[in-house]
């Protein structure tokens, strides 16, 4: 196999190895991984390179979920974030990765194999007896290793409103309201059982923290009115999204989860380490 050949299967190998992980700089080393792999193997009697690949990289990810020694309280993933550029944002958003930052977070709770099984089997259609010698178990065992995680899922991730634009109008309505110290204008975007998660990192660990309730969230926001002025709007992970930068240097990335308009969750990455390996600009 060349490298033509594997390069042709980089996006989706890249895809299954963010939604594993949660983290740009993970998902691009497990890839590098399978590259390595490949090159160390005589793959010339593989009928399917695509699926080898991906097999490859699920058993990286999960060897690399497995060493995680600890789980942080609150952990925000890396965002995927792309301009609002040009007249249909719905077009663009398309362009971004396509899986919200909600639903990395409810999959960072789940253990590796039901993470394993879910991510391969619900997102990328592969057959459950495929999976099952990954995680050392029998077909139908990974089949309820997928379902306990879907039911994780559906009961912790809101379906966002699906019109990007309409999400644009609700956030912005959120910054406007914060910058003018309306209280009531910022409950009322707010879902009355929004969460907000903040990660601050061990930079920040003030920053570090869970809110839950429109009050609660709105009387954070209010706090923060200053940042206002400096928001610009951004695509995240292909949903209504913000970069804090005052003076030109990213302080804080915000993912919004629009649902019947009304903001949901705002997932908030804060650490400074992580926003610049991201080089945020």
């Amino acid at each position: 196999m060349t490298e033509q050949d594997f390069e042709a299967h980089r996006p989706q190998l890249r895809a299954v190895a963010y939604r594993m992980l949660g983290s740009a700089a993970d998902a691009d080393d497990a890839v590098q991984d399978a590259w390595l792999r490949m090159n160390r193997t005589d793959t010339s009697a593989v009928e399917n390179l695509g699926a080898w690949l991906t097999t490859v990289v699920a058993r990286v990810c999960l060897d690399q979920l497995r060493a995680r020694r600890t789980r942080r309280e609150v952990h925000v993933p890396d965002p995927i974030i792309t301009e609002e550029s040009g007249p249909d944002p719905e077009e663009t958003a398309v362009m971004a990765d396509g899986v919200g930052l909600a639903l990395l977070v409810v999959l960072e709770s789940l253990t590796p194999p039901e993470r394993l099984a879910f991510v391969l089997h619900d997102m990328f259609g592969v057959p459950f007896d495929e999976i099952a010698p990954m995680v050392d178990r029998s077909s139908e065992a990974t089949r309820q290793l997928a379902s306990r995680a879907r039911r994780r899922v559906r009961g912790q991730t809101p379906d966002p409103d699906p019109d990007v634009a309409r999400q644009r109008e609700v956030v912005d309505a959120f910054f406007a309201a914060a910058n003018e110290g309306d209280f009531e204008a910022l409950v009322s975007v707010l879902d009355p059982d929004v969460v907000l998660r903040s990660d601050g990192g061990t930079a920040r660990p003030q920053l570090t923290l869970t809110l839950r309730g429109a009050q609660e969230v709105a009387s954070q926001a209010a706090l923060t009115r200053q940042l206002a002025p400096f928001v610009r709007p951004v695509l995240v992970n292909g949903l209504a999204g913000a970069v804090v930068a005052p003076k030109g240097k990213v302080q804080v990335v915000m993912a919004f989860t629009v649902v019947d308009g009304r903001i949901a969750e705002i997932d908030v990455l804060a650490d400074p380490e992580r926003l610049r390996d991201l080089d945020v600009n």
